[in-house]
């Protein structure tokens, strides 16, 4: 069952500014062409969308594991949660961020939350990723514990 999802969207700023490669296709391309100018604009920007629309990655708490983009952690090695908003989401990022912890960071998402992996064969001692919602995700995933928990 799955018990939180979230897909990180890219901000509507971030497809306003990759627009620029509009103008700079046509400063290249307008000297040789009028259509092949405006024809290559189109085509890389339109590129540029669907790249940002295809990478955006997927956060998901199920009743088994939680899953962040490509990677998987299932719930048995999820330690303690903890959701981070605005300075302190700049700490975990920056300053108090383990050179060694596994990152799954959008630019345009400022909030993230710590997961904890218990796992001691596993180099990251935790796991950062971004979320716009951060106590949605640690709820999700307590909620799922906990009841993995009952159930075994």
């Amino acid at each position: 069952m799955t018990r939180y999802r979230e897909r990180l969207w890219p901000a509507p700023w971030l497809f306003i500014s990759t627009a620029l490669v509009i103008p700079a296709s046509l400063l290249v391309f307008l000297p040789i062409s009028v259509e092949a100018g405006v024809i290559v604009a189109i085509v890389l920007y339109a590129a540029v969308v669907v790249a940002l629309l295809l990478g955006a990655p997927t956060i998901l708490v199920t009743d088994t594991e939680f899953s962040a983009g490509r990677a998987h952690l299932p719930l048995a090695i999820v330690g303690e949660v903890v959701g981070f908003e605005g300075e302190e989401a700049r700490a975990e990022r920056g300053p108090r961020l383990d050179a060694r912890a596994w990152l799954l960071i959008r630019g345009w998402v400022s909030p993230v939350v710590r997961v904890q992996v218990l796992d001691e064969n596993d180099p990251a001692p935790y796991w950062i990723v971004s979320t716009r919602h951060p106590d949605a995700v640690v709820a999700a995933l307590e909620s799922a514990r906990a009841a993995s928990a009952t159930n075994n």
